[in-house]
């Protein structure tokens, strides 16, 4: 049995965030490996991991780093497969970490979860192996249903205890658990070609960064779809469109301010969300906390602050996993080839 993930610590102190990833892993029986490596200490050692395991046929790789968490960045700067990110509470919060991983330079992109969410960087590496394994899929949703499961546990047992005078709870009929199945289709109801990516801007203020996304989903040859709308604004129509794109292989979600529209996805679908922050206001540091830091169940692979083009070059590794051709443009363009 080949391992499709490799997990790399920086220290060995870090192994009690790994343990959340061994944990969803073993449970969406996904094979995997996991080494212990500095990217300052044992630098050769990261990158002969990093190189053997790319070509032994690991297809994510997940870096687990806290203090100047390099070690996802170095790992991505040594392969063409997606890397995720998990940054670790040492210091300062963990945010030292979260920048670290986060605000990689363009072309090479990190998929950073929330601090200290080993179980949500695994989850993500799932769901871009999931992209070409249905098996892998369904197991993902049974997984999701198991968190759905949970939230209405807690509230029972939350609301069983509750003896105020002046409780007056609501008779509300919840929905059912099932997965619903949609087909893509134009406002009018025709069938088309159904894209590879969504790219969903949050406002037509997220734009530029959005022109940046497409301008290298295009120049990779990937097709997309892209729809300005906002979950706040226009919740129907916006779940109308999630229902539309049902088919894709995965989104892109930019937003800038409390970052709803990646939330609003993850919440909507169980294919991988790509989040790019919006420097709206605070730089924004507010838009990428928002948006990486998200629950256990409904991970974003967030990347650095308005990187739109990072967001399209990770895109293309997750679809290269099982596109020679693609595959062989990422790698062109890490290399900087004269072709890009």
């Amino acid at each position: 049995m080949s391992p499709k993930i490799m997990i790399l610590l920086g220290s060995a102190s870090d192994f009690k965030i790994a343990e959340k990833s061994l944990e969803i892993l073993e449970q969406l029986e996904l094979a995997y490996d996991i080494r212990v490596a500095s990217a300052h200490r044992t630098h050769e050692k990261v990158k002969q991991i990093v190189i053997e395991s790319t070509r032994q046929g690991v297809e994510v790789f997940i870096g687990i780093a806290g203090l100047s968490a390099h070690l996802p960045g170095m790992i991505a700067a040594n392969t063409h497969r997606p890397v995720v990110g998990v940054p670790v509470d040492v210091k300062l919060g963990g945010i030292d970490a979260l920048f670290a991983s986060s605000q990689m330079p363009f072309p090479a992109p990190v998929a950073t979860v929330g601090i200290d969410r080993g179980d949500n960087g695994a989850l993500l590496a799932a769901q871009i192996i999931g992209i070409h394994d249905e098996n892998v899929r369904n197991r993902i949703s049974k997984l999701r249903e198991n968190y759905y499961k949970k939230v209405q546990r807690d509230e029972s047992q939350l609301v069983g205890n509750i003896e105020g005078d002046y409780y007056a709870p609501n008779k509300i009929e919840l929905p059912k658990i099932e997965k619903k199945v949609f087909h893509s289709l134009t406002e009018e109801g025709v069938d088309k070609e159904i894209p590879l990516v969504a790219v969903i801007p949050g406002s037509y203020s997220d734009m530029k960064i959005a022109k940046k996304t497409t301008m290298f989903l295009d120049r990779m040859g990937i097709s997309y779809d892209m729809n300005i709308i906002s979950p706040i604004r226009y919740p129907e129509r916006f779940e109308a469109y999630m229902e539309r794109m049902n088919e894709v292989k995965l989104f892109i979600a930019i937003s800038g301010l409390s970052a709803h529209v990646t939330g609003a996805v993850v919440a909507l679908s169980e294919k991988p969300v790509i989040g790019v922050p919006c420097p709206m206001r605070m730089g924004g540091l507010d838009a990428l906390l928002s948006m990486v830091n998200m629950p256990p169940g409904v991970p974003v692979g967030t990347v650095g602050i308005g990187n739109g083009g990072n967001a399209a070059v990770l895109a293309a590794e997750m679809l290269g996993i099982e596109n020679k051709d693609l595959e062989d443009r990422v790698k062109r363009l890490k290399s900087r080839s004269a072709d890009f």
